[in-house]
């Protein structure tokens, strides 16, 4: 992972547009292509980023960027979507990279392996004619939650999370992303279950494809009692 603190200016253009002024910002390259501009604020939440996979390359400014005190241009642009990042840098102020290693993957609080037996014991609320194949599908880069085939036989790959958020949903897609080159699993759809799901993560799973499921913990569990209920 490379980080940069650097006076920069960013814009994205593409599908969708956003233009960041002049500011000191944290710039982070990480060894699967993705880029991620971050303040001082605003918590995990990077202000702008492209997802991989991603090409990467530096040139100098032009006359006009140069008389404004750019002394590099970063352009990243995304394989899929030509959708490009710019960052304009007027100033570096830190420059360091460092070896992370292969990284063990997020390990599941109680609740979601609960969660997880629980599904793959009712996989049937994933819809009529769904059959489990496997928990914990291993891939190259750490196992799918749940393995599925759908009733018309097509693979299904399940993310369960106890909150859903974009993170989640950026965990998924990369797995789908690599199941979808295999001749034996594709096509891979791909599911996204949380007990709460918030509402951006819900937009860029529809965005991707991705169906999202919320599930009832206590239900699952045999919990929800219908006679103690208003509704």
């Amino acid at each position: 992972m490379r980080l940069v603190i650097a006076r920069c200016s960013v814009d994205y253009a593409g599908r969708l547009s956003a233009h960041l002024p002049l500011a000191t910002r944290l710039l982070m390259l990480k060894a699967d292509g993705s880029v991620l501009v971050h303040a001082d604020g605003g918590s995990y939440k990077p202000l702008n980023w492209m997802s991989p996979p991603a090409t990467f390359s530096t040139r100098e400014p032009d006359e006009l960027q140069a008389e404004a005190g750019v002394v590099e241009v970063w352009q990243v642009t995304s394989a899929k979507t030509a959708d490009m990042l710019i960052v304009s840098i007027h100033e570096v102020l830190h420059d360091s990279a460092h070896d992370l290693g292969v990284d063990p993957g997020l390990q599941k609080d109680g609740v979601e392996a609960h969660l997880q037996k629980l599904l793959a014991e009712q996989i049937d609320l994933l819809g009529d004619g769904h059959v489990l194949v496997r928990r914990e599908y291993m891939t190259a880069i750490g196992p799918v939650d749940i393995l599925a085939r759908d009733a018309d036989g097509g693979a299904v790959a399940v993310e369960l999370k106890r909150r859903g958020d974009i993170d989640g949903v950026e965990q998924l897609t990369r797995y789908l992303e690599l199941m979808n080159r295999d001749p034996h699993l594709a096509p891979v759809r791909g599911v996204f279950a949380a007990q709460e799901i918030r509402p951006q993560a819900r937009t860029l799973a529809q965005d991707r494809g991705i169906r999202c499921v919320v599930l009832d913990y206590d239900a699952m569990r045999g919990l929800d009692d219908s006679h103690s209920r208003l509704f």
